[in-house]
């Protein structure tokens, strides 16, 4: 019986490695995705994730640093302060209609329809007045981010945003 227990707490103890082992691989697959799609040194990425912000919110930072002429330091200090996404891109002036990725009408768009809905509501001239989401702006740059790094539709991303725990996973499954 101990020599059963203990074979069923090293396979557990595998698998759990092989999961991180796997996340940590995910990770910095994402990462060098983020490199390339903001032109960066991966080494740089790597810093940035180092910091005390969740590595799905890097390409927030470095999008809105881009847009705005801003530090990304700056944006991570703000945001360690308490500042919100949607308070630091209204701040710095990068609005709805800077962050939409544009879709079919028809497209699903997954964990991100209350932003599209609000898109759809107004005329395009009025995207810059819509308030978005922390959550909305985090994944419409993710989207972005994806649908260009792996060159696939919009619409196949946000169809599916949503459906894994992080933008993480969801680069790693369409990444396959």
């Amino acid at each position: 019986m101990g020599r059963a227990a203990f074979l069923v707490t090293a396979a557990f103890m595998t698998a759990s490695a092989v999961t991180a082992q796997d996340r940590g691989a995910a990770r910095e697959d994402y990462f060098r995705a983020v490199a390339g799609f903001f032109n960066l040194p991966p080494n740089e990425i790597a810093i940035l994730g180092d910091w005390a912000i969740p590595p799905e919110e890097i390409p927030v930072v470095l999008f809105l640093a881009r847009r705005a002429g801003v530090s990304p330091e700056a944006l991570v200090a703000l945001r360690d302060a308490g500042q919100s996404w949607s308070v630091l891109s209204e701040r710095y002036h990068v609005n709805a209609a800077a962050l939409h990725v544009p879709v079919r009408d028809d497209a699903p768009t997954g964990s991100l329809s209350g932003a599209y809905e609000k898109y759809r509501s107004v005329s395009i001239a009025d995207w810059p007045t819509i308030r978005l989401t922390d959550g909305d702006i985090i994944g419409l740059v993710n989207v972005r981010l994806i649908s260009q790094a792996l060159r696939i539709p919009a619409e196949r991303v946000l169809g599916l945003a949503g459906s894994t725990r992080t933008f993480i996973d969801l680069y790693a499954e369409l990444a396959r």
